[in-house]
């Protein structure tokens, strides 16, 4: 169960980070948000993304890792994917009450521009 548990944690994490790389990876360096997403979007191990760069294994997993910090202190001040979330799940919420189709349609629209489909 412990193990299982684990997986789930790592699997979320992976999506938190790939999410917070689409919203603010245009802040870090070039280097850290193209690593992060061949780490965690493409799933290139930290050797072969060492090889890629001509650099160390521990080179790549320390620009990964400050990349993961200045995400998550970038939403921590922000908090831009949690208001993202925060108006999908609204106007899901809408969706529920009783409206028109013309309005029902124009909702959906803004749902697939919030969630970039």
């Amino acid at each position: 169960i412990i193990v299982l548990e684990v997986k789930v944690m790592n699997t979320q994490h992976r999506i938190d980070i790939s999410i917070l790389n689409d919203c603010y990876g245009a802040l870090l360096t070039a280097h850290q948000t193209e690593m992060i997403r061949l780490y965690y979007d493409a799933d290139v191990s930290l050797g072969e993304i060492a090889e890629q760069y001509g650099v160390s294994r521990q080179a790549v997993r320390d620009a990964i890792m400050r990349g993961e910090r200045a995400l998550e202190d970038y939403e921590a001040k922000l908090h831009m994917v949690e208001k993202n979330n925060n108006l999908g799940d609204g106007l899901r919420d809408i969706l529920l009450d009783e409206l028109s189709n013309d309005v029902r349609d124009k909702i959906n629209k803004l749902i697939n521009i919030v969630e970039g489909d």
